[in-house]
């Protein structure tokens, strides 16, 4: 697993996906655009798009569509982003009553632009799902993928005090190679962020993703996943970096399906107990079987 001196050519066999067939593909994506909501899954292109909406899973990707950030591995358009839109709780729960979802993911682009950088809109989203289910006798779980809200706690609190099921924050790589995947964010404070989460309310499990073949080692990784740990993260997802477009940053190395199966078995050894990694593991990907695996303890 080390570090390559060539980029790769071509998708190796593996990371070949078929698309599923049948399923409520069609039934998503009209009901997503009828209600004029975003999912981060069509933004950030992702592979298993095809599958979750089949299965009616989507995770939503609030406060609009257009970054103030500029990673360079993102799909997701860097402009000045637009007004909140104070009806898309609203909009989000009826959606999610409507596709009768039990488990929700929810996302956003990240507002720097914003006092709270969007923590606030997180929190009524959060409310108006969990209200609308039990409105309706329905239990429905919430995960939120928040950006990192500059390290401010008192944004991170409005995110907590609305009692999400799991909160997660992407470390997205290593510390290394941040100045050139994550120009905008800082490796320390996203770790923070996570332990935060746990003294603000050690009830909320903690989550965090990662991505390989940017040109990390394998010292690197294990470095990472000790330092999640470390900060009370306690449910971790690995996955192959796939580049979005000729504009962003070149895969530097497929890992081998072997290859996740020891990162995996690693990051258990750390002390992880519920980790999924693969070629096309994402951050929301399964999130409700992962969520139901047995939590990590200290």
């Amino acid at each position: 697993m080390c570090k390559s001196t060539a980029k790769p050519k071509g998708k190796p066999a593996w990371l070949k996906k078929s698309l599923p067939k049948g399923g409520d593909y069609q039934r998503v994506t009209r009901l997503l655009a009828k209600a004029d909501l975003h999912t981060v899954c069509q933004e950030a292109n992702c592979p298993n798009m095809f599958e979750c909406f089949s299965k009616n899973t989507s995770t939503f990707m609030i406060l609009g569509d257009q970054c103030t950030r500029h990673c360079r591995f993102c799909n997701v358009t860097s402009k000045p982003p637009l007004a909140v839109d104070p009806g898309e709780p609203a909009n989000v729960a009826n959606a999610v009553m409507d596709l009768g979802l039990k488990y929700v993911v929810v996302t956003s682009v990240t507002r720097d632009d914003l006092e709270d950088g969007g923590a606030g809109h997180f929190a009524d989203v959060i409310r108006a799902v969990k209200e609308a289910g039990e409105k309706a006798d329905h239990m429905i779980r919430v995960e939120v993928l928040i950006p990192d809200f500059k390290g401010h706690t008192a944004a991170l609190e409005k995110v907590v005090n609305a009692c999400p099921d799991v909160i997660n924050h992407n470390i997205e790589t290593v510390a290394a190679l941040y100045p050139r995947v994550r120009p905008e964010a800082i490796y320390s404070r996203s770790l923070e962020l996570i332990r935060t989460v746990k003294e603000l309310n050690p009830k909320i499990p903690t989550k965090s993703g990662i991505m390989v073949g940017l040109g990390e080692t394998r010292e690197q990784l294990v470095a990472t996943f000790e330092d999640l740990y470390a900060h009370r993260c306690e449910m971790l997802t690995i996955g192959q970096y796939l580049q979005p477009t000729r504009n962003h940053l070149h895969v530097e190395k497929y890992y081998t399906p072997e290859a996740f199966e020891e990162l995996e078995t690693i990051a258990r050894k750390i002390g992880f107990k519920q980790v999924a990694a693969g070629a096309f593991v994402r951050s929301s990907y399964k999130a409700e079987d992962l969520f139901s695996q047995p939590m990590a303890t200290y």
